[in-house]
């Protein structure tokens, strides 16, 4: 079949798993809701945030409203296992949320609604009858990134070559989660090859940010931002190589939790990529984006240690980790990283970024401290870039051409067929990796002064500038670089951009880096962009610890959340 023919038959049937009663009026549309092929391209959309229509639509009763706006993980299922609630009850009242949710956004690629539904009841049945919850998140709404499969159902990943053709089974994921009690109750939207950072593709159209149409949502797990964002699930799982959870965290003012290797897995994937490619290159990891770092604890502590029972890539671990020393050293060493190197961040950045360290300098038990910026880090993102692309893209090319389907205008001129490595090519470039890793090792986090470890975590930019405008994202490197060094990594959202951060009729100074920072520049000039799109949307920080070290990643999350809260309003 044609690309198109295919797109039109996948939007028909997402259309027809949304139950009549649980779609908005035209009028509750807002205006300018291209059609999905029309999405793609780069119209022009107003501001307009959305957040509230779940509540104003008059679709969702009280009860519903209370359901998926009252609680966090933890209440939620004391709610379900105390038999205050039944979890079809709540099962429903999400699913109908994240229904509206994918009118005012495009989010959702698969409903899962019937099947959700179904599964609930047999969840109620068994704790009527036994006492006894399936699991400890038994009842728990979650929706998951559209690459993960689910058996039955497609994974088409916006390439219409691959939907159609149902998995033949679940990812190892789904299946943990679900062994734990979870319910899935969808699957969410992605760009194109999953190789860019704004979420549309030929099959679903573009993903909308709830916040602020005009910006970018992010990608590629950017249908996982606006449907948490809209309280329509309530907690997603993604996965990064570049970004793809943080980069959606920071765009829709969430948490998210970018773990090591073997901690959450992976496996179970359909990605349009050679199987098993990360093997040899670069690998993508999977994890969770929620609206508090307090959710992504209640599911961790039980993911962590029953993961390497699932996923062949998994280790074993404990979630709290035995052997975390964060916080028994007096006091807490946060460091500062200003910059990678290689592009300098925009103003409200970098002035964010320093509010996060002046309160975390307020906070009892707390040292803060600068760090030099290692000329190594520079090249992390040219160095995971060329590992992204071992094999020349060619099984991802073939997809696209089986079927007629013109990359998106994104990725035209930054997308074609390549040259796979040779053996030897790739052997230099994790040689060169290593070295990289063992310098870095040593200069982020013993301060070049021995082998001891001094720094606990470190605060960095999540991208060095704010939420752009659609298809305007830049800098992939300051998120992709620790996957390159599989380092654990967090987003915290710190707070809104505001009027004092326009900074009217000021131009940045420095001297320009490179044709990267020559980009970014663009997105703060006040000749190429109307700084005002910036306003209301939400400026967030990165947290980073050691290789491994993802318990203390939480810990290092929490205490800066809790430093933020105390001197800065809620996002």
């Amino acid at each position: 079949m044609e690309y198109s023919a295919i797109a039109q038959r996948k939007q028909s049937q997402l259309w027809e798993r949304i139950p009549p009663q649980w779609r908005l009026s035209p009028s509750q549309i807002p205006p300018g809701m291209h059609s999905p092929a029309e999405s793609v391209a780069n119209v022009q959309y107003d501001r307009v945030n959305v957040l509230d229509i779940p509540r104003s639509c008059g679709l969702l009763s009280a009860k519903e409203l209370e359901i998926t706006e009252n609680w966090d993980v933890t209440g939620l299922l004391s709610q379900i296992h105390g038999l205050k609630l039944s979890a079809k009850e709540v099962v429903q009242a999400f699913c109908k949320r994240a229904a509206i949710a994918h009118q005012v956004t495009r989010c959702l690629t698969e409903p899962l609604f019937d099947s959700a539904l179904q599964r609930a009841q047999e969840l109620d049945d068994h704790l009527r009858r036994t006492g006894s919850p399936v699991g400890p998140i038994h009842g728990l709404p979650i929706s998951v990134k559209d690459s993960f499969n689910i058996r039955g159902v497609d994974s088409s990943v916006g390439i219409a070559a691959l939907a159609l053709h149902p998995s033949e089974a679940d990812a190892p994921l789904v299946s943990l989660l679900q062994s734990l009690g979870a319910i899935i109750i969808t699957k969410t939207n992605v760009p194109q090859t999953m190789g860019a950072l704004d979420s549309a593709n030929h099959l679903f159209g573009r993903t909308l940010n709830p916040l602020n149409r005009q910006l970018t949502v992010g990608g590629s797990t950017g249908g996982e931002g606006a449907l948490i964002a809209l309280r329509g699930s309530m907690i997603g799982f993604g996965t990064d190589i570049g970004g793809s959870i943080r980069i959606p965290a920071m765009c829709n003012g969430l948490y998210g939790f970018k773990p090591s290797q073997g901690r959450v897995p992976y496996g179970g994937q359909t990605d349009g990529q050679p199987k098993a490619k990360g093997r040899v290159s670069i690998q993508a990891v999977a994890g969770p984006i929620a609206r508090s770092v307090a959710d992504i604890d209640a599911v961790m502590t039980h993911l962590i240690p029953r993961a390497q029972w699932f996923g062949e890539d998994c280790i074993p671990g404990a979630w709290p980790s035995p052997i975390s020393s964060f916080g028994q050293r007096k006091p807490v060493t946060i460091g500062v990283l200003p910059t990678d190197g290689l592009v300098e961040p925009l103003p409200p950045i970098t002035k964010v970024l320093n509010e996060v360290a002046n309160a975390l300098r307020r906070t009892p038990g707390v040292n803060v401290v600068e760090i030099p910026v290692p000329a190594a880090l520079a090249k992390c993102q040219a160095l995971a870039g060329r590992l992204m692309g071992v094999d020349g893209g060619l099984t991802m090319m073939d997809l696209l051409e089986s079927t007629g389907e013109p990359l998106i205008p994104w990725l035209q001129g930054r997308t074609k067929r390549g040259r796979p490595l040779t053996l030897a090519q790739l052997a230099e470039l994790q040689a060169q990796r290593g070295a990289i890793e063992l310098e870095l090792r040593r200069k982020l986090w013993a301060l070049d002064s021995g082998n001891e470890q001094k720094i606990d975590a470190i605060i960095f930019p999540v991208a060095p500038h704010p939420v752009p405008e659609l298809d305007r994202y830049n800098a992939v490197g300051y998120t992709s670089s620790f996957v390159l060094l599989d380092y654990p990594a967090g987003v915290v959202p710190v707070r809104k951009f505001n009027e004092g951060d326009l900074e009217r009729g000021k131009e940045m100074a420095k001297p320009v880096l490179g044709s990267w920072d020559k980009a970014n520049r663009e997105l703060w000039n006040e000749r190429t962009v109307d700084r005002t799109v910036y306003l209301n949307s939400p400026l967030s920080i990165q947290v980073i610890t050691p290789k491994q070290h993802d318990y203390e990643l939480y810990q290092a999350m929490d205490l800066i959340d809790r430093a933020i809260k105390t001197n800065r309003p809620k996002l």
